[in-house]
């Protein structure tokens, strides 16, 4: 089959990848514009549009589906469209314009969690295992019927960051397993059953830990916002960013402080501690959680 690919992220190129080695073509590549990157705000293409470049596919740049937009996905007569966090919705007569339409891989098992952070939010609950789903797209979010869905287990310490790793190429087989299907006329999605759940985008106070709950609260939300937006305490006004951390439940500190045992540094919760291994204090590179500690000369800071 013909295959419009749209994404953007690293999570998009595993798929990418698996149809480039499939019998299917990719006839262009719908991704966002280049951005700026690093601290010099060097444009830079996405990491789905440097694999096409590579390829010599054609690339397709729009931050929405505007009417020359929709005119260029036309053009290539695909049969198929496969989206993997492209980051814009697609509009009705853009879903229409396909024989087969478009289908999404989505990290949950919907409608669990539909939105654009499911991962991070299925950490953030204290889920015991991650969904992954291939669905095709309607102009409802995250609503159309399901091709194929699975559910992995949770690795324990994972962050967010590493089950999306490890999500992204589990579902690259998923979507080329529906896309064969698809293709021999064979696939049969079922609608979506349940109640539905929302993960909306993290923003920045949502990595703010909050040491008044648990330890295993404060450590689930830790590594679901790792490492975007990134986890964060208050020492007075400044923001000090955790990097690395794991739970420590035996080790029991003052709540809502810092404090060291045993030349470890721990984050006290109201039933145990969070260690911290590594963090970046405002405005300062990424240090050793205990090198930072030692050079404020207290044996307790209060966070917030």
């Amino acid at each position: 089959m013909k295959i419009i690919f749209a994404g953007t992220p690293q999570a998009a190129v595993p798929t990418l990848n698996a149809l480039l080695e499939s019998q299917h073509e990719i006839v262009a590549v719908l991704t966002r514009p280049d951005a700026p990157v690093g601290r010099k705000r060097v444009l830079t293409p996405s990491p789905v549009a440097s694999v096409a470049l590579e390829h010599g596919i054609p690339l397709i740049y729009a931050n929405k589906i505007d009417a020359e937009t929709h005119s260029a996905i036309k053009s290539y007569s695909a049969d198929l469209g496969v989206v993997v966090a492209y980051g814009a919705v697609l509009p009705e007569s853009t879903l229409d314009v396909l024989e087969h339409g478009w289908i999404n891989l989505h990290f949950s098992q919907l409608p669990q969690w539909r939105g654009a952070a499911p991962v991070q939010w299925q950490i953030i609950s204290g889920a015991n295992e991650l969904g992954s789903c291939v669905f095709s797209l309607v102009q409802e979010l995250d609503a159309g019927d399901v091709y194929d869905s699975q559910l992995y287990p949770v690795i324990q310490d994972e962050t967010s960051g590493d089950a999306l790793t490890r999500l992204s190429e589990l579902g690259a087989t998923q979507v080329l397993h529906v896309v064969d299907a698809i293709a021999a006329g064979t696939a049969q999605p079922s609608p979506q059953n349940g109640e539905s759940t929302y993960a909306r985008k993290l923003m920045l106070q949502d990595g703010h830990l909050d040491t008044s709950v648990v330890a295993q609260q404060v450590y689930n939300r830790l590594r679901g916002v790792t490492p975007e937006p990134g986890a964060f305490v208050l020492v007075g006004e400044d923001r000090v960013k955790i990097l690395q951390a794991r739970l420590a439940t035996d080790i029991v500190t003052t709540q809502g402080a810092l404090s060291s045992q045993a030349k470890k540094l721990y984050l006290g919760c109201v039933d145990g501690s969070i260690e911290i291994l590594s963090l970046q204090p405002a405005g300062k590179q990424a240090m050793n959680a205990m090198d930072w500690f030692r050079g404020l000369h207290q044996e307790v800071v209060t966070v917030s």
